[in-house]
């Protein structure tokens, strides 16, 4: 059951109205989503979010594919099923295979070495407020990402975190 309100883009407060806008133009559906319209009962929320959302999109270096298996294993940590769903449906998307979206799902091998040590980095984040052991850190040095795409992939597990932790708090009804 849904502890927040959730707004179209007629009925929202009026600054959250053109952030709303925005995401119904660019959704397949041509609405927000539950998530994004109960965010928009409170323009800072729905306005951090995009906000990192923007940045994430203009910014970041790492290709989508690698993006949603960051976001996937992410998910999986932070233990919402809706955010599960939908980064399970990108990942699909973007050249993940059912079985590979299993295994990132399951904290299995996806038959991909350099990717499963760039998902234990954040799923490690994730699960112990940041902290990542130096074994794991080196594993996905050695496994061929930099610093900068380590330092990047935190964001990614930053966006994933709020969405799914904003997701379980307020109990957000999935509609993917």
């Amino acid at each position: 059951m849904n502890r927040i309100p959730t707004h179209t883009v007629e009925d929202a407060p009026e600054a959250s109205r053109p952030l709303l806008q925005k995401i119904a133009q660019a959704s397949p559906s041509g609405r927000p989503l539950n998530l994004h319209a109960q965010m928009a009962h409170s323009p800072a929320v729905l306005a951090a979010y995009t906000s990192l959302r923007g940045v994430i999109a203009e910014h970041g270096a790492l290709e989508p594919k690698v993006s949603w298996a960051l976001n996937l294993a992410t998910a999986v940590a932070v233990g919402n099923d809706y955010m599960i769903g939908i980064a399970s449906r990108f990942a699909r998307m973007n050249g993940w295979t059912d079985a590979q979206i299993a295994a990132l799902r399951n904290d299995t091998a996806t038959g991909d070495t350099k990717i499963d040590a760039l998902t234990r980095v954040v799923k490690e984040a994730t699960a112990n407020s940041g902290k990542v052991t130096d074994a794991t850190w080196k594993a996905a040095l050695q496994s061929g990402w930099s610093d900068a795409q380590l330092a990047e992939a935190f964001a990614h597990l930053g966006l994933t975190m709020f969405t799914g932790y904003f997701l379980n708090y307020a109990q957000t009804d999935a509609d993917v």
